[in-house]
């Protein structure tokens, strides 16, 4: 007997693949310290901000679209928007330019951003929309979402994403170094982009006892500011890959570690834990001399080092902002 298989209905599909990738995010334990969250990721509908998307291949990408006229692949496509992966949603000669991050990890994100209700929080670094419509369903649309991103196409794509979804963040197209002083001030800023340094202009731009959550060095960076020019806090325990900030505050280029690293053990060089040090401290010390404290303290995961960012340095440290192992960074 013939005939192809029924196919599912899209918003049914799309609410199933919601729901279990909210049950995964929510046995990871992301949610643990703050269940509200769990709630606007169920209400959220993350395929309206991803209409497309790329896929690795084995010649290099493949685009899914959910407007196919191939009913197969529109499914395919609505499934892999709720896999629990980043999505690369913007390329430009082979480069990515914009993805939509890995849904746990963003949970991880914004359960440590600590919003309280009544908080103004910049996003810098707007991508899809998708997190700036989970934080606009978490503090609602009375103007207190505010985010900015540096290419035009990208925010205007967001904006119809958002609309779509029925959120109204303020989407502003700029610079997010230079963060948006007319928004000012900030109780939280949350930062969707790898940073080579913390600008000064977000801190000048924070309340006291303001928190700016960024990827730094392989890891989450959370920093209490306490005043214009003076931040300082620990990384969390999460691995973080992103996009570099483009923009006035452009990611420099990798430190390179020299023949020292050939010195250093094999077993070393394959942890995850040594390469966030050699990571942290970008060139300031050699691979021999990081190995050294890395051995001798124990192989500290991210949780136990810091960053201090003062008005003129920044410098990261191990346990102690004070204590012996400290290293300023290349501003």
């Amino acid at each position: 007997m013939g005939g192809h298989a029924a196919q599912r209905d899209p918003d049914d599909l799309a609410g199933s693949a919601r729901a279990a990738l909210v049950r995964e995010i929510a046995a990871s334990g992301a949610f643990d310290d703050d269940p509200v969250w769990r709630e606007a990721f169920e209400a959220v509908p993350r395929h309206l901000f991803v209409p497309y998307y790329y896929v690795g291949t084995v010649g290099g990408y493949e685009r899914r679209w959910g407007e196919s006229p191939d009913p197969r692949a529109g499914e395919a496509w609505l499934r892999g928007a709720y896999e629990d992966v980043p999505l690369a949603i913007r390329m430009r000669d082979g480069e990515l330019l914009s993805s939509s991050s890995q849904p746990s990890l963003m949970a991880v994100m914004l359960v440590g951003l600590g919003v309280r209700d009544g908080d103004r929080v910049l996003e810098i670094g707007t991508g899809s929309g998708y997190n700036a419509a989970l934080l606009a369903h978490r503090l609602g649309d009375d103007g207190l979402v505010t985010t900015v991103d540096l290419d035009p196409e990208i925010t205007e794509s967001a904006r119809r994403h958002l609309d779509a979804a029925g959120y109204h963040p303020v989407v502003v197209t700029g610079d997010g170094a230079h963060g948006v002083p007319a928004r000012a001030p900030y109780d939280r800023i949350i930062v969707t982009c790898t940073l080579p340094s913390v600008p000064g202009a977000w801190l000048a731009q924070c309340r006291p006892g303001a928190r700016v959550l960024a990827p730094f060095a392989t890891g989450l960076i959370a920093l209490t500011v306490h005043g214009p020019g003076h931040a300082e806090g620990r990384f969390l325990h999460t691995p973080a890959y992103f996009v570099p900030l483009r923009g006035a505050h452009r990611s420099r280029a990798a430190p390179a570690y020299g023949t020292g690293l050939a010195d250093v053990p094999r077993r070393a060089r394959d942890s995850d834990r040594f390469r966030f040090l050699l990571a942290l401290t970008a060139g300031s010390i050699g691979a021999g001399e990081a190995y050294e404290v890395w051995r001798r303290e124990g192989r500290p995961e991210r949780e136990r080092y810091g960053l201090t960012v003062g008005e003129d340095r920044c410098w990261a440290w191990l346990d102690d902002p004070g204590g012996p192992h400290r290293w300023v960074l290349p501003s």
